[in-house]
């Protein structure tokens, strides 16, 4: 096999893991209209059903990293696929609430291992003029995998049948089960596992070229040897040290307005919404279908702007959208207008231009800047942590936005992501630092301040020059 097809099949069934991760937390928007009919759901049990597959995402974002580390990418790879099928084909066959939940949860600790490790996988076995668009491309893959989920509720909802809606994800997993066998190892596990002549097997295979595999593989080397010397344990007393704690914040509430700017309320529950202002179950769900599209398709100028116009103009830029959105959806919904057109057309723009808002900012942004926050010896510990919080905030918003909806109805909420989004424009304006085209240097001295590098020791401003 050429190595071009070689590489092209590892993206083939990377993508595949991140159309997985989107199938699986779309699908339950359409899924739910009919699920409430078969079983019943209060609020809270509704928003445990969307939730749990948070929860899952936590506990396999958690243990990805160590489990990567010691059974190498590809077998742990190998294993969420088994895990998404399990949950996938359990939670389609579930006969009440509970039952449903424990298999979401199953799902979900497939999707968050997919979240952690299918980007890495790919990072590592990527030739180096194709790494920079990863975490973008990422984002791209998540999106389509919720709008084929929003095409198949779509597809089944003239029948009511829910339990295709979610069963059909165990093609998908399936495929990519059978798929990864076929792919090599990560050469850079390989090295970090010391076994160097297998990893040059493999970058020989890939690349086609001896010698610039057998560079590549001097250049992984040294890189193993270097993360090595410096790497340090992750603590929370270290991460709160005079030094790290800017960092640690600003990373933290990256993840938590990505969350809290509502953008999960539309994912999961853009159906129940337009159902609530008078839309039929297949029109709820059509028209979150073009959502879906909306969100994919504004994802590529993300991917082409990011490195262009720079990380905080998009946010900037997304969270002034997203605020006139939910500043819209709120009026429309307290302004008391019966149902009809006005009602539908106003909400619906307001939906379209929040999704775009998003797409095009704090969706894939926030993926591209977490590496380039933290020092390079507690960067994957640190990125990992934030992950794992990322999925807490989603899993927050997603379990009481049923409750919150159903006690103050939709406009409240909608204010407060209005609130929440200009909160998040101040956050980006005032805090968060530029990352396109800077060193991890200038990062840090940006947050820490050059007085506060100055302050420490020779031994400690060794350590940061080398970071």
């Amino acid at each position: 096999m050429q190595p071009r097809t070689k590489n092209a099949l590892i993206w083939v069934f990377g993508a595949l893991g991140g159309i997985l991760w989107g199938y699986d937390t779309g699908v339950i928007s359409g899924a739910m209209l009919f699920i409430k009919k078969g079983i019943h759901l209060t609020p809270l049990l509704e928003g445990m059903v969307v939730s749990g597959l948070l929860v899952g995402a936590m506990l396999g974002a958690g243990v990805s990293g160590k489990l990567s580390d010691s059974w190498g990418r590809r077998k742990l790879i190998l294993a969420a696929s088994g895990v998404f099928i399990l949950g996938t084909l359990g939670a389609s066959m579930a006969s009440d609430a509970w039952m449903l939940i424990v298999f979401r949860f199953t799902i979900g600790i497939g999707v968050g291992i997919a979240s952690v490790v299918v980007p890495l996988y790919l990072t590592e076995l990527a030739p180096k003029q194709a790494r920079g668009g990863l975490a973008s491309l990422m984002q791209l893959l998540v999106t389509v995998g919720i709008f084929l989920a929003y095409v198949v509720d779509y597809l089944f909802s003239h029948a009511g049948a829910w339990r295709w809606m979610i069963g059909i994800g165990a093609v998908p997993a399936t495929i990519l089960a059978i798929g990864i066998i076929t792919q090599p190892e990560s050469p850079r596990w390989l090295v970090g596992k010391g076994r160097n002549r297998a990893a040059g097997e493999v970058l020989a295979q890939l690349r086609g070229d001896a010698a610039a595999a057998g560079a590549e593989l001097a250049e992984i080397e040294e890189t193993v040897r270097a993360e090595r010397k410096q790497a340090e344990p992750l603590s929370l007393r270290a991460l709160l040290s005079p030094r790290l704690k800017p960092v640690f914040v600003v990373g933290m509430l990256l993840v938590f307005f990505q969350n809290f700017v509502g953008i999960n309320t539309i994912i999961y529950y853009a159906p129940t919404l337009l159902t609530n202002i008078g839309f039929g179950s297949s029109g709820a769900i059509l028209a979150t279908g073009g959502v879906g599209l909306l969100n994919m398709l504004m994802t590529l100028p993300a991917m082409r702007l990011i490195d262009r116009k720079g990380r905080k103009p998009l946010l900037l830029f997304g969270a002034l959208g997203m605020c006139a959105a939910m500043t819209l959806l709120a009026a429309v919904n307290l302004s008391g207008l019966g149902y009809g057109v006005l009602l539908s057309a106003s909400t619906l723009f307001g939906i379209g231009l929040y999704i775009a808002s998003f797409a095009v900012s704090w969706g894939p942004v926030q993926w591209v800047m977490l590496p380039e926050l933290f020092p390079m010896r507690i960067r994957a510990a640190a990125v990992s942590l934030c992950v794992i919080f990322n999925w807490l905030f989603n899993m927050i918003v997603a379990l009481v936005f049923p409750s919150l909806l159903n006690a103050w109805g939709a406009g409240v909420n909608f204010l407060f992501f209005a609130v929440m989004t200009f909160l998040a424009y101040l956050f980006t304006r005032n805090l968060l630092p530029e990352t396109k085209g800077r060193s991890l240097e200038e990062i840090e001295q940006d947050l820490l301040g050059r007085d506060a590098i100055e302050q420490l020791g020779p031994e400690s401003q060794s350590a940061f020059q080398r970071s």
